[in-house]
């Protein structure tokens, strides 16, 4: 191998002890990269000194104290990026606005600006979610090719966090497919009863990133989502263009 498909491979495994949520065995990692067992061997062995990976006692691999550090860098470099753009949603929309990544098959929470009613909704940092029944999640999905989409649902699952909740994958196609023809995704409920979201993908930086704005359906109204989703994809396309200059 040479050094740069080392290093692809390398982060390969990562992402695939990532995606199987705990721990692996070596087997099942040959299995599913489809590189051969004394490869595996051989970049779980530089992982582990290196602190990226760990092997359990059971002689299983799961991800390493190191990464720990590296993703809270990223995490806090993008949400402070971010900060802006949601202050400016609020200041419009006057609902709570989130900014949230793909990591692996789940969506995860990395900063959020509160709305200054006092009935509002929050969302904990670092919250990790299925992707198929929140607005941030279903505008994520809706980048993906289908087929992508659907061996992320056969994984996961579709429950039903709510009665509103979109549990078949014909159905959740349908509206991925309304999302890529308007830019906009929204969660009616999907999630929790009552709250209502409306999302955008950040498009263009090399991040599956995307932007929300979640509150009482009551306010946030689907006359309210038609005015917002517009807004919320200039407000994304300005996030993206200061994530690609940030470092410059």
């Amino acid at each position: 191998m040479n050094g740069v498909q080392t290093v692809s491979r390398a982060f390969e495994l990562l992402d695939l002890i990532a995606d199987h949520g705990s721990s692996v065995t070596i087997s099942e990692l040959s299995t599913t990269s489809g590189l051969p067992l004394p490869t595996v061997h051989r970049l779980l062995k530089a992982l582990v000194a290196l602190g990226h990976v760990r092997q359990t006692p059971s002689r299983r691999y799961a991800l390493g104290p190191r990464l720990i550090r590296l993703g809270e860098v990223a995490s806090q470099t993008l949400g402070a990026t971010a900060k802006p753009f949601l202050t400016e949603l609020v200041n419009f929309t006057e609902e709570t606005s989130n900014f949230a990544i793909r990591e692996g098959d789940l969506v995860v929470y990395v900063a959020q600006v509160p709305s200054r009613h006092s009935m509002r909704m929050f969302t904990e940092i670092g919250r990790r979610v299925l992707p198929h029944c929140t607005g941030v999640g279903k505008a994520l999905l809706a980048q993906l090719p289908d087929s992508s989409v659907k061996e992320i649902l056969q994984r996961n699952g579709m429950p039903a966090m709510t009665t509103q909740t979109i549990t078949t994958a014909d159905e959740l196609m349908k509206d991925l497919e309304r999302i890529r023809q308007r830019g906009w995704a929204e969660d009616n409920g999907e999630q929790e009863i009552g709250v209502r979201c409306i999302a955008a993908p950040v498009l263009g930086t090399g991040i599956q990133a995307a932007i929300s704005v979640s509150g009482p359906s009551a306010r946030l109204t689907p006359e309210v989502a038609e005015s917002v989703g517009p807004y919320l994809l200039k407000v994304a396309a300005e996030l993206a263009t200061a994530i690609n200059s940030t470092g410059d």
